[in-house]
């Protein structure tokens, strides 16, 4: 492949710039219902918002209580997140008193038995989902899986793929010459994955409730009643406390190409578990989970970044990609960003293009056994000890300091923000990704400005526990949404998507007569399954 500097000299042309600044995004944002005490809300998921089953904008993950947001793709990064914003105003009109979590890590669980699975009704298909998630509750408790995120789905433009494709050997067949340069990116992406818990891990500190029953060998402080942080910790929720799983860490899933990803996956999802094996998967009459291997399916492989293609009705996501190739990646080291309503900004936005863009347009070498030791390494300093003055990393090999290595990426980000800054048709925009590059560029040179930062300055300056301080957001917040302005025409079409969802989901139960036994067989059976994706 060129350097970076060669592929930039392809796109500094009208033409390049306008192909660059094609992208499309969309977001997907998880968020706790939560009671005005800030204990978690146990309720059912409220009808109004329809169902969590066949809703394609308002569903739940792991939790009854635990809903998840999810745009349509955009390219304007303003319709993206009013997109968001609205769908959050509404949802949050329909909570009565409840309110949103504003941050990643719960707090006011009380006993994780009563936190509620979530529930997606009587079809095949709503069975599946929920066993898969009473699955995830024994294997890993309930606790884990309530801990909040922000997904970020990325891609570019046909037209700068035509123009890399061109400017290639053209070994591969185009639709090749896409899915081998998608695992470019995501390999660029894990060597510099510890950039974004840096900047935007907003989870330094926690509840001291949520390891109550945990074991950790971390050396926390205590902040007021029942503060637990890290004094230079960017991001918990990415730690061992966190959204991990040990049992995968002997998969080994590659990344050097489409084909090692699904050969890995589909060993991984075939692979025995002697630990989830003592589990039972149905055990006096009653499923326990959905099989006993590592992987009860795909998305239970944990990963900061996923490639990823819309599936077909009755296709897993790995019977997509062998199809018809990587469609665009998904972001998934994200936590939900406590100075926003909606727990992501656009000043994030931007700096995500820029850094998936530069991830895509920069040589990607092939990842072995001591480039995979070196990510791990980096990824765990920066998770407990990001803003430590003076930490260094390994790069290929080299000690270098945190600093010195963003201050040089910053650079290189610097000249894809001026191709895109070139592309603004409004004046008011016609620096914004230069803006937000230099802002984010602060936090490179004075920690206490990242996220984490800012979190920790707030605990410390108002000596407050952490759980009053987010409950103070969560209150805010409430009141901005419950006030944010959404036309008759935005807010009936809500309501009948929601509509829609319901009688979508009565649908399903209605047409769903095979015994569930025999379904989840089908499901598993080497042919393609005739059965919706679980997630």
């Amino acid at each position: 492949m060129n350097s970076f500097d060669e592929v930039i000299g392809l796109l500094d042309n009208e033409q390049g710039s306008a192909a660059l600044a094609g992208m499309q995004r969309g977001i997907e944002r998880e968020a706790l219902r939560i009671e005005p005490n800030g204990h978690l809300a146990t309720d059912k998921h409220p009808k109004a918002l329809g169902s969590a089953l066949t809703h394609s904008r308002i569903t739940t993950d792991y939790s009854e209580s635990l809903l998840e947001f999810i745009t349509p793709v955009y390219q304007d990064i303003s319709a993206l997140l009013t997109d968001l914003t609205q769908t959050h105003a509404f949802s949050v009109r329909h909570l009565g008193q409840q309110q949103l979590w504003p941050v990643s890590m719960p707090c006011y669980v009380g006993d994780v038995a009563d936190i509620p699975i979530a529930d997606y009704g009587s079809s095949n298909t709503g069975q599946l989902k929920r066993l898969y998630r009473k699955g995830l509750t024994y294997r890993y408790g309930a606790q884990m899986q309530i801990i909040s995120g922000v997904h970020f789905n990325f891609s570019v433009s046909d037209a700068l793929w035509e123009m890399l494709y061109q400017g290639s050997d053209k070994r591969l067949s185009k639709g090749d010459f896409i899915s081998e340069s998608y695992f470019g990116l995501i390999r660029n992406y894990r060597r510099l994955v510890w950039v974004l818990p840096y900047l935007f891990g907003a989870s330094p500190a926690l509840c001291g409730s949520f390891i109550k029953d945990q074991q950790t060998d971390l050396a926390f402080e205590k902040l007021g009643k029942g503060t637990l942080y890290l004094p230079y910790a960017t991001s918990l929720r990415m730690s061992d406390l966190g959204y991990t799983n040990k049992e995968q860490e002997r998969l080994n899933i590659s990344y050097n190409s489409l084909a090692e990803y699904l050969e890995g996956i589909n060993a991984a999802i075939k692979m025995p578990s002697a630990h989830f094996e003592k589990i039972g998967v149905k055990v006096d009459g009653e499923f326990r989970q959905l099989n006993a291997n590592v992987l009860q399916i795909e998305n239970e492989f944990y990963s900061p970044i996923r490639a990823k293609r819309v599936t077909l009705a009755g296709e897993k996501p790995s019977q997509a990609l062998a199809r018809a190739g990587v469609e665009y990646i998904e972001v998934r080291a994200l936590d939900v960003n406590p100075f926003s309503p909606v727990g992501i900004d656009a000043d994030q936005v931007r700096f995500l293009d820029l850094f998936l863009l530069h991830c895509l347009l920069t040589p990607s070498p092939k990842s072995d056994a001591t480039d995979e030791a070196a990510i791990g390494a980096n990824l765990s300093k920066v998770i407990t000890r990001g803003r430590e003055p003076g930490l260094t990393l390994n790069r290929g090999g080299e000690q270098v300091t945190l600093q010195a290595w963003l201050e040089s990426l910053f650079g290189e980000l610097s000249t894809l923000a001026k191709l895109l800054d070139g592309q603004a048709q409004d004046k008011d925009q016609s620096q914004a990704y230069q803006d937000s590059l230099a802002h984010w560029l602060e936090a490179v040179r004075d920690p206490a400005k990242t996220l984490s930062g800012r979190v920790m300055s707030a605990l410390l300056a108002e000596g407050i526990d952490h759980s009053q301080w987010v409950k103070s957001l969560a209150k805010d917040y409430y009141h901005v949404l419950r006030e944010y302005p959404l036309t008759p025409e935005v807010e009936a079409a809500y309501e009948a998507a929601a509509e829609q969802s319901l009688a979508a989901q009565a649908k399903l139960e209605a047409e769903s007569v095979q015994e569930f036994e025999q379904y989840l067989a089908d499901y598993f059976a080497e042919a393609p399954a005739p059965v919706e994706q679980v997630v």
